[in-house]
């Protein structure tokens, strides 16, 4: 019999990779039209719903998540599907660690309070919830995730942004990777305890551990340029997006890593794309060009 997925927010970035990676498991894949259909009836005969809306830019969280929330609850509720989440980590705050599933939710920003709800919602809901929590998103199709327009956006021009210190180090999550083990998970979602909060550990490294990796991509030596957060401060009164980024800017200087346990219990045999292969498909093909093509692992 061929499970049914649906997908929420297909086009974007959890939702479109979420979508292939269904889709070429076997899956039977619906999106859902926001603007036309209701979600309830669009999740009946479904087994799982991914849910992957979430407002552009961070605009009105505080309105815009909890009627999301309460609105795929019901969904998963009339319907028997387990929802899987794409968690993030501003529920841990500002204390270095090593972050895991028991690691206590004491979120210093008002984003972080607000995922916290959230969190705390589906997990008082009594509906089955796969919370798949990962660190700052790759994305090799859109290219406009955090390192294409914070780190990487001046590699053309031969430099290398730092958006914060170089020696804090942060996990990276290769979207395609995050879609292959929401799949994985949903496969073997009959064995798996109501509520699940996995880490997706990605790839963790410091940002002058990833301008060493760029430089021996390319072959060629980066100047240093560092992000103007000063411009986002002058903005921030009149442009929403500049207010919500300096409120996370704290993740820069908190070295953090997403502890690979669970996954590693859930989905022993899962396999990360090699970050070598990541870096290739996401640098400019300008820069790739003539660059030694990696042995294979």
């Amino acid at each position: 019999m061929t499970n049914t997925v649906l997908i929420l927010g297909a086009s974007g970035k959890i939702g479109s990779h979420s979508a292939r990676a269904f889709a070429a498991a076997g899956w039977q894949v619906r999106t859902f039209n926001r603007k036309t259909d209701d979600m309830t009836q669009a999740a009946q005969g479904c087994d799982v719903i991914v849910n992957g809306l979430n407002p552009p830019n961070y605009h009105d969280w505080a309105t815009l998540i909890p009627q999301i929330t309460r609105d795929v609850i019901a969904a998963a509720r009339a319907s028997g599907a387990t929802v899987i989440v794409p968690g993030n980590v501003y529920v841990f705050g500002d204390t270095p660690g090593a972050w895991s599933e028991d690691t206590p939710h004491r979120p210093c920003a008002r984003k972080g309070q607000i995922r916290a709800e959230m969190e705390k919602a589906y997990a008082l809901s009594g509906v089955p919830t796969i919370i798949l929590r990962a660190g700052n998103f790759i994305d090799p199709v859109a290219g406009d995730d955090i390192m294409a327009l914070m780190v990487l956006n001046k590699v053309a021009k031969g430099r290398f942004t730092y958006a914060g210190s170089g020696d804090k180090v942060q996990p990276w999550c290769y979207l395609p990777d995050w879609a292959r083990a929401a799949v994985a998970l949903a496969e073997r979602r009959g064995s798996l305890a109501t509520y699940e909060d996995v880490p997706f550990p990605g790839h963790a490294l410091t940002l002058d551990d990833l301008k060493a990796r760029v430089e021996a991509m390319t072959g060629r030596t980066l100047r240093d340029a560092r992000f103007p957060w000063f411009v986002l401060r002058l903005a921030s009164p009149v442009w929403e997006l500049a207010r919500e980024l300096r409120e996370m800017r704290y993740l820069w200087e908190t070295s953090h890593t997403l502890s690979s346990d669970r996954l590693d219990t859930l989905l022993p045999d899962f396999q990360p794309t090699p970050f070598d292969t990541v870096l290739r498909e996401i640098l400019p093909d300008a820069e790739m060009a003539g660059a030694p093509v990696p042995r294979a692992a």
